[in-house]
């Protein structure tokens, strides 16, 4: 519910950002104050540093990368698509990467219980980063993105992907400012570190990601009212029908990620990921243990629409496999991060690419369709990445 009441609120803060003038100021700023972004390519890749950036949770990553690059894609004729692509290419991916966060406290849980259990015998920490080494999708992923941007390259769909609306240039405004737009977007990701300190209990890594994004988004739409009132940005009434406007344009996404929860559920009340691994041995050998791990760990994750789910299934299932076999258990742990981001990535009900696409303002159909080339492409690099691994 936290997490649905979100996707409505982030709503109503984009719609006020627009219509409060910031968004416009802050293009203006960029263009002409700065000459930061006066191409395709340099407000793409603004969008992907931001999405590098910010690690600490991949829907914040994902919004904030997405509200910084959306104003440019009517000024630059840039597809949504192609932003939603950047944005969701730098969420998870690069969580995964850098697991100072949630997903680190996720997954070193996962393997304490394994060492707890006496499966294995080594310290949780280190197997954790050395296991991130071989997280071969994540990696290839961010290169192949960042080559996308720089070399302008478009596959599949992404040739043919929507544009915005209008094209025209917007006219620049004289007194263009930064802070009114940046302000409450970095005091929603300030507020995302202090409600995951206070849900966790004073542990920043044991916070709870919906509750620490609800109540960031809430306080970040009380501080724009007395921001943007006294300095004559907005007036209340308009603010409250801005308001009002933004959660009707996200009513529909909303009911997108409820059908998706609904159905990720009933696929782990039916244990298909359980049902799935058990096929795994009868093809189980050293050499294709991380190739196998990761092709199973992307089926689940695509069909539950969560990565978080596919860890904590495959995990318990990989590590045994692993020392069953005398194989690399890190190759292993890596395989399952690498797979449960790949189908995550791609599955049409993960709520990243709902959330991507809601940043980006475009259709999630859209947005799995032009992203889907660039995953397969990454996907089959880590797949021959786990294969030659193994071997060593």
């Amino acid at each position: 519910m936290k997490t649905m009441a979100f996707v409505l609120l982030i709503g109503s803060l984009m719609e006020i950002l627009q219509k409060s003038g910031s968004v416009e100021s802050f293009v203006a700023y960029m263009q002409k104050k700065r000459a930061i972004v006066h191409s395709q390519k340099s407000a793409l890749l603004l969008s992907y540093g931001i999405g590098v950036v910010i690690f600490i949770e991949s829907t914040i990553t994902s919004l904030v990368a997405g509200a910084v690059g959306r104003p440019f894609c009517k000024e630059y004729n840039i597809p949504p698509a192609k932003l939603a692509f950047v944005c969701d290419s730098t969420s998870a991916p690069i969580s995964s990467l850098l697991v100072f966060n949630g997903w680190g406290a996720l997954l070193l849980g996962l393997i304490n219980a394994q060492i707890d259990a006496g499966v294995i015998y080594q310290d949780g920490v280190s197997l954790l980063m050395e296991s991130v080494g071989y997280n071969f999708y994540a990696m290839v992923t961010l290169l192949i993105t960042l080559g996308a941007i720089v070399f302008n390259i478009d596959l599949g769909a992404m040739k043919s992907a929507s544009r915005p609306l209008t094209c025209k240039q917007t006219q620049q405004k004289e007194d263009a400012q930064l802070w009114m737009m940046l302000f409450p977007i970095i005091f929603m990701v300030g507020g995302v570190f202090f409600f995951l300190y206070l849900s966790g209990d004073g542990d920043i890594f044991q916070g709870s990601g919906s509750t620490s994004i609800f109540y960031s988004v809430s306080s970040t739409l009380v501080v724009m009212l007395f921001l943007y009132i006294p300095t004559k940005q907005i007036d209340f009434f308009s603010y409250a029908k801005a308001f009002i406007q933004g959660m009707q344009k996200m009513f529909f996404m909303a009911l997108i990620l409820l059908f998706a929860f609904a159905i990720g559920k009933v696929t782990n009340e039916m244990q298909t990921g359980l049902y799935l691994a058990s096929f795994a041995n009868h093809f189980l050998s050293p050499w294709t243990l991380g190739a196998l791990i990761f092709l199973l760990a992307s089926i689940i994750s695509f069909s539950t629409g969560t990565s978080w789910g596919t860890f904590s299934i495959m995990i318990p299932i990989a590590v045994p496999m692993a020392v069953s076999l005398d194989a690399n258990v890190a190759l292993a742990i890596g395989a399952v991060i690498s797979g449960g981001v790949f189908g995550d990535h791609c599955s049409p009900i993960s709520d990243t690419t709902i959330i991507s696409s809601l940043a980006a303002d475009c259709e999630v159909v859209e947005h799995v369709n032009t992203q889907l080339p660039y995953a397969l492409i990454s996907a089959g690099i880590a797949l021959i990445g786990f294969i030659v691994f193994a071997l060593f």
